[in-house]
């Protein structure tokens, strides 16, 4: 079965537009597990504009499931994966000034960086992962460079799945395909919801793990949290 990671960046942000700690993001990973999920990701950047660098101290004891951290590797970054030692960690190359991530690696180009990076993660016990587009050169790239994982960035497969488009997941399941052959474990991630979660996990073979943070917390909204995260788990159990 496909895990479900829950990004809690939107319960940060949340917080922080009321400068107290309500909600309390701890609080709330700890009842994320409890509801069923089998991960907390968040991904704290360097303004700190929703998670904060001491959420991710803090969140590490408390975490029973699997601790990701995503995030652009710059020093401080680094720094913090290391101290934390969380059980994976997502390598994103995001812009400090980005909304959202928007673009995978260039594996190619940004080899030497990403292998010496990712050495020393792994030197330290912790499992990597690297956000990538379905570009074939691309996942050849990311085994090239040590990665245990790849996330496949989803923003594409979500706009076209919205546009009824029937080959909307082709490209994820081939890179999927690739990454297994390569000997890479499959995340996948951005833009997922419950309207395009089932479709996909259906089609992509060797799906490990999904990370959905902001429809998840929207949907939540609606629907209560402990029901959304049931609703998502529903839909990554594969059918008879």
């Amino acid at each position: 079965m496909t895990k479900l990671s829950v990004n809690i960046n939107k319960i940060a942000t949340l917080r922080n537009a009321r400068g107290a700690n309500y909600p309390n993001v701890v609080q709330y990973a700890i009842d994320i597990q409890s509801f069923g999920a089998q991960g907390i990701t968040i991904h704290p950047r360097p303004d700190e504009r929703h998670i904060r660098y001491q959420d991710a101290r803090d969140l590490k004891a408390i975490i029973t499931t699997e601790f990701n951290i995503e995030g652009n590797p710059v020093q401080k970054f680094v720094d913090l994966v290391l101290e934390v030692k969380p059980d994976q960690v997502t390598l994103v190359p995001d812009a400090e000034d980005a909304i959202t991530s928007n673009a995978g690696w260039d594996t190619l180009t940004h080899k030497s960086f990403l292998s010496e990076v990712i050495t020393e993660f792994k030197r330290n016990g912790i499992r990597t992962s690297i956000f990538i587009d379905t570009i074939p050169e691309m996942i050849a790239g990311a085994a090239n460079v040590g990665a245990d994982r790849v996330e496949l960035y989803t923003e594409g497969y979500a706009n076209q799945f919205a546009l009824a488009n029937p080959d909307a997941v082709r490209s994820y399941a081939e890179c999927a395909a690739l990454a297994h052959e390569l000997e890479m474990g499959v995340n996948a991630g951005h833009d997922l919801s419950l309207k395009n979660i089932e479709f996909f996990a259906k089609h992509v073979p060797y799906l490990d793990e999904v990370s959905i943070g902001h429809a998840l917390i929207a949907e939540s909204l609606y629907y209560g949290l402990e029901n959304v995260i049931n609703q998502y788990i529903y839909k990554l159990t594969p059918k008879k």
